[in-house]
Order: C-alpha cells, then structure tokens, then sequence
C-alpha cells in the first residue's frame, strides 16, 4: 500500500484527514475518535435517563391530610392546614387527598386508610390523632407522617409544634391596651393544655401590660364537639361581655365563629386565632393570633416531593416566625400607635430571650406574677 500524505481541509483549521491504514478510512485516530464520540453520546444519555429517573421519583408522591374533627373550613386552624396544601397544589401540580373527621374515632381509621393505598406524606392535622398515629406510624414504617401539635419520637414521623404562648402573649398586651374597662376574656375550645397554653401566653401579656387586668376564662367543652359549637362561643362571650369584658379571645376552631359574632353583635373587640379572622368582622377584630399550620403542610409537601423529608420535632414560635398577630386595612383603626409600639417591643423581647413567656404545658399552671 502506497504512503499519503494527510491533508488539511483548504480555508479550515480542522484536524488533518488520516490516511486509510489496513483498509479503514480514517486508520486509528478516526477509531479512537469515533469510540469516544459513541462513549460521550451513551453517557449523556444515561445522565439524561438518570436526571428523569430522580425527577420523576420526587414528584411521585401521593399526599394525603386528614383534619381535626373542627372542619375542614372552619377559617381556623383546619383550614389553614387547607390552604398550605392548596399552595403545594397550585404551585406544583399535583393533587392531594384529604378527610374531614366526624368524630374522634375516625382519625386512625382515616390514617390506616390513606396509608394503605400508597398515599405519601400523610399529615394528621391535630394532637388528637396521636396514640392513631402511634400504631399506624409502626404499621407502615416507610411512609412518611407528619403530626401537628403534638409529638412523637418515630422514625417516620415529623412532629411541628407551636409556641402559641408567644402569639398569645402579644394579644394579651393588645386586649389590655385597647380595654377601656380593664377587663377581657378569653373563650377556649377543648379544655386541654394545649388550649390553657393560650389562656396563659394571653394573661402574662395582658397583666404585662396592664398589672390590674382582669381576665374572664372559660372552655367549650371537654369532647371534640367543643370545637365545633358555636352558639355556645356566642353564650360564653356574652356572659363575659355581661360581666365587663370589651376584648375576647377565642382560641377554639369553628367554636370561634360564635365568640367573634357575638362580640360584634355587642359593639365589642375579638381576637381570632390560627388563621387570618380580622376579614370576618373588620373594625370589630382587633387582632388574629396567626399559627401558621400552612408552612407546616406547604413544607412538609415540598420535602417529600423534593426528597428532604425528616423526622423529628419542629418547634416554631416568634423566631422563626411560626406565630404572630396579624396586622392588616381590616383593624388598622383599632391598633393605635401606642398598641403597635407596645407589641412590637414585646416581639423584640421575646426573640432576643430577655422576656420568657411561660408554656403551661411544662408544669400545668399559669404563674401569677
């Protein structure tokens, strides 16, 4: 076989052409050219499959909530756990289940149900579903749960809690500075400690503010139906507005309703709570003790699909912005310069640590100085 001479392609700074060696044009060099081209080709392609693979692995989730017995839209605390779902649902595209609870023995079996058809995360929105979650958590050791307002130390499961003793707190210094009797009320759910947490993050403020206040308390019921009652709100706020209360704060779901109504019904101040309420009855709600039960969903939704879910105890308050009152056109008029330079002051205290507010859930009393 007669030698060549490579030539370089005219007006081009391309690699020279190869000569033909053992009859393949192009010899060795054009091979080796060749095999790595089909080496890079295949590779792009598994990273292509591969980057498909996770994506379609993080967005394959099922979520799932299941309510408090108080309603889905009870403009409180269920339906803030709505809205953070309906957040993921919008911004992501994918869909959730969820079921409103009648009773309280629905609540496992709601859990057991979602869980054994492949749903992923499952969020049991109240402490009321915890021994529930306990034993189907165990059940179902791979699937990923999420308790709100209590805790449990599993695996699989996600706790978020709230300092709503902080939130509270600030309402309290707001009732007291807006009374013009020295005297306000709160009206709660479910007598349990959770909801004396309220009570008591409501009264330390309120005496902060005002150490002669006197403070009306009173609880719906001892049942879940206490919840959802409320023409007996609307019966405990007027017996306390009877006694001189011109502030009520109503920490008890859909029971709620009836203490903000009546309140407005009377020409008096309400303080809602969980979700946003000042909208309810502007100019008659002087605040909302805003616990953001959304995040808590939105987060939990986001993790999963992303792949970041953990267990483990989350605990929000002031600091990480998990609770506050909520300011808003609808009771501007009512929160002077003074309440808002007082409330904002507390925030300060409370975030840097130099004011405590004391949790009723660490010993089962509220200190009186």
């Amino acid at each position: 076989m007669q030698g060549c001479t490579p030539a370089w392609p005219r007006g081009r700074s391309a690699v020279p052409q190869t000569c033909p060696v053992n009859g393949l044009a192009g010899g060795p060099n054009k091979i080796a050219t060749t095999g790595l081209r089909h080496m890079k080709k295949s590779l792009l392609t598994l990273f292509a499959l591969a980057a498909m693979s996770a994506t379609a692995l993080a967005a394959d989730i099922k979520p799932a909530i299941v309510y408090g017995t108080g309603g889905k839209f009870d403009k409180s605390f269920n339906e803030a756990a709505y809205n953070g779902a309906e957040k993921f649902k919008k911004e992501t595209g994918i869909a959730y289940r969820d079921f409103e609870p009648t009773g309280d023995t629905q609540g496992e079996q709601a859990l057991r149900n979602f869980a054994s058809k492949g749903f992923n995360p499952v969020i049991a929105v109240s402490f009321a579903w915890t021994s529930a979650l306990q034993k189907v958590a165990a059940e179902y050791p791979k699937t990923e749960f999420v308790l709100i307002d209590d805790s449990l130390d599993l695996p699989n499961v996600r706790s978020v809690k709230f300092k709503e003793n902080e939130g509270s707190y600030l309402a309290g210094v707001m009732a007291a500075l807006a009374s013009k009797t020295g005297k306000v009320g709160f009206v709660g759910g479910m007598d349990i400690p959770l909801i004396r947490k309220f009570e008591c993050g409501y009264e330390l403020g309120a005496r902060a503010a005002n150490p002669k206040i006197e403070v009306f308390q009173n609880m719906t019921g001892t049942t879940g139906a206490a919840w959802n009652d409320p023409v007996r709100g609307g019966e405990l706020t007027k017996n306390q507005i009877d006694q001189g209360a011109d502030v009520v704060y109503a920490a008890a779901g859909a029971t709620g309703l009836g203490v903000l109504q009546t309140a407005a019904d009377n020409k008096k101040l309400s303080i809602g709570v969980d979700s946003n309420q000042n909208y309810l009855h502007p100019g008659s709600v002087l605040t909302s003790v805003v616990k953001r039960v959304d995040l808590a969903v939105y987060n939990a939704f986001s993790d999963a699909k992303n792949g970041k879910f953990t267990p483990g105890t989350q605990e929000l308050g002031l600091k990480e912005d998990g609770v506050g009152v909520a300011m808003d056109d609808n009771n501007k008029p009512l929160v002077t310069p003074e309440i808002k330079a007082a409330v904002d002051k507390a925030k300060a205290d409370i975030v840097a640590g130099t004011v405590k507010v004391h949790d009723y859930t660490a010993d089962n009393a509220c200190p009186k100085s």
